[in-house]
């Protein structure tokens, strides 16, 4: 099968569903696709609800939009069950399904499962093998450090399958040996001259086609910028803690990212607010420095929370 049609028609702008709920992630996308939104994102993290799982019952109340794992960590499942979920979800959504992989973080893996996190990027090499061989070829085998497998996927679906990207090196991989590589707010400098070059790089040197390059940002239709700034504060100060994108900050020009510290200027770099018109320029901006689409983030600002999240959710479906 070639590369090409390992690509879907995503779009250029999705929306990343953050709900802490089944019943509000699965209301969320029910909703996106109603609206014309093009795409929608889902990330399995902690022990919350599993984005597989939940995609299995979204593919049959939607229509068009289509499904991404943004990430799925890899540690927990094995990339044997991957392929088996893909599968089903490939089944279920013809041409509306990718696999979004990546080895989450060092706190979450080894903290809450146990499960010691070595070599991430040698184990995600391993294990994106396994997956893509077999979901696009059928026949995979892999003998290495993580994994020591081999068989044959009867009949591959050809489900893309892209990675989780933060720094310099997973670039490299992703432009190597996936379909697409994931940005978790990365500011647009940094993936413009960092990452892009990165991925393109690799790529050449493997002797194929760049793959398709994906930010990420938050965004809120709202006047009131600094509620938009409180409330972008509020949301990031989470990736500050953790000691990956803190090292991501500090190579995009932020140093006082060591801190942990939520600075004005990051911000600035990765939350967008304003006007229609505003908010569609700066997400604009992220396509026009060279990514393929842009994962938005739907901040909540004010008292109307439902009020908020339709004027980003309507604009994303509008672009």
């Amino acid at each position: 099968m070639p590369e090409s049609l390992y690509r879907i028609d995503a779009g250029r702008y999705g929306v990343a569903v953050h709900e802490t709920t089944v019943v509000g992630q699965l209301a969320a996308i029910e909703c996106a696709d109603r609206l014309g939104v093009r795409s929608v994102w889902l990330t399995t993290g902690g022990v919350g609800p599993d984005a597989l799982t939940l995609f299995g019952a979204a593919a049959v109340r939607t229509s068009q939009i289509v499904l991404n794992t943004g990430i799925t960590p890899t540690y927990p499942r094995h990339p044997l069950v991957a392929v088996q979920q893909a599968q089903v979800l490939a089944a279920l959504a013809p041409g509306r399904f990718r696999l979004g992989l990546g080895p989450s973080h060092r706190a979450g893996i080894e903290g809450m499962y146990g499960i010691p996190y070595d070599r991430p990027l040698g184990h995600l090499r391993e294990y994106v093998t396994i997956v893509r061989s077999a979901l696009q070829k059928g026949p995979f085998e892999q003998r290495g450090r993580s994994y020591n497998v081999a068989g044959r996927l009867a009949d591959p679906p050809g489900v893309p399958v892209l990675i989780s990207a933060l720094r310099p090196a997973s670039w490299e991989l992703a432009g190597e040996i996936s379909d697409g590589a994931l940005a978790w707010i990365c500011p647009l400098p940094f993936l413009r001259d960092v990452a892009a070059p990165a991925l393109a790089r690799a790529a050449r040197s493997a002797g194929r086609e760049r793959p398709p390059l994906v930010g990420h940002c938050f965004a809120a239709v709202e006047a009131d910028l600094s509620a938009v700034h409180a409330a972008g504060r509020d949301r990031l100060g989470f990736y500050l803690r953790a000691p990956n994108y803190q090292e991501m900050f500090v190579q995009a020009g932020f140093p006082d990212a060591r801190s942990g510290v939520v600075t004005d200027e990051i911000v600035d770099a990765v939350v967008v607010g304003g006007t229609e018109r505003q908010v569609a320029d700066r997400l604009g901006a992220y396509l026009t420095a060279g990514l393929d689409e842009l994962i938005v983030s739907t901040l909540i600002v004010g008292d109307d929370r439902v009020a908020s999240y339709d004027r980003t959710m309507r604009l994303v479906a509008s672009l």
